[in-house]
């Protein structure tokens, strides 16, 4: 699913000569806490309800204050992966899309992409959720894949990231299309693999719950 799809048109953009306390009030309405600031086609920026908050702005236009960096953007094509990290690179709740010309096409609310993300088949289709350990240098997705696909598995959704506790680390999250992964996870530890957390429908296994739990919220799982 592609940005253009995930357009809210319930979402207006600002004018620059827009007060601020118009601002706020479509925001009240709307339950957002930032939205576009567009010149004549031409993306601005991200207004914050903070920027009018701090030191009483409400009767300013809104094109005098603060906004977020104009680079808080994604192209229509772009994927909705590509939502998720602007929104976390930027630390808002709404992004702007920009057509190919540069031009302002909508916004895009997190909430909406993570709605979108739970209607995909990584998140519909039955199966487990491993969170596997591993040294940077060791990671290749084609070696944990083999070894997935030689008991049975499929791997439906994958992402990476670096181990807070350890640099050097990265923590792989896989969902795989099987409820019980018991067979995979011997695998994978018998390779050297480090499984440090396993979310089943049926049970939880994990040394590291409260990361999976919050990953479970966030992903609306």
């Amino acid at each position: 699913m592609i940005a253009t799809e995930l357009i809210n048109p319930i979402i207006p953009p600002l004018d620059p000569s827009d007060l601020a306390e118009k601002a706020l009030h479509w925001m009240e309405e709307l339950r957002v806490s930032q939205l576009p600031v567009v010149s004549q086609g031409v993306y601005a920026g991200l207004l914050r309800d903070d920027a009018i908050l701090e030191n009483s702005q409400q009767k300013k236009p809104v094109g005098s204050l603060p906004l977020v960096d104009k680079n808080c953007f994604v192209y229509e094509n772009q994927h909705f992966y590509d939502v998720i990290r602007v929104a976390s690179e930027f630390g808002v709740q709404t992004v702007a899309v920009l057509d190919g010309d540069g031009q302002f096409q909508g916004v895009i609310t997190l909430e909406d992409t993570i709605a979108a993300f739970a209607q995909t088949a990584a998140v519909q289709s039955p199966g487990a959720i491993l969170i596997i350990s591993m040294n940077q240098v060791d990671y290749s997705m084609a070696e944990v894949s083999r070894l997935i696909e030689s008991e049975g598995g499929k791997i439906l959704f994958s992402s990476v990231g670096t181990d807070l506790q350890d640099p050097s680390r990265i923590k792989l999250t896989l969902k795989i299309n099987k409820k019980d992964v018991s067979r995979i996870i011997a695998t994978l530890e018998r390779f050297g693999y480090k499984i440090i957390a396993t979310f089943q429908e049926t049970e939880v296994m994990s040394n590291d719950r409260e990361r999976l739990d919050m990953l479970m919220r966030f992903l609306e799982i």
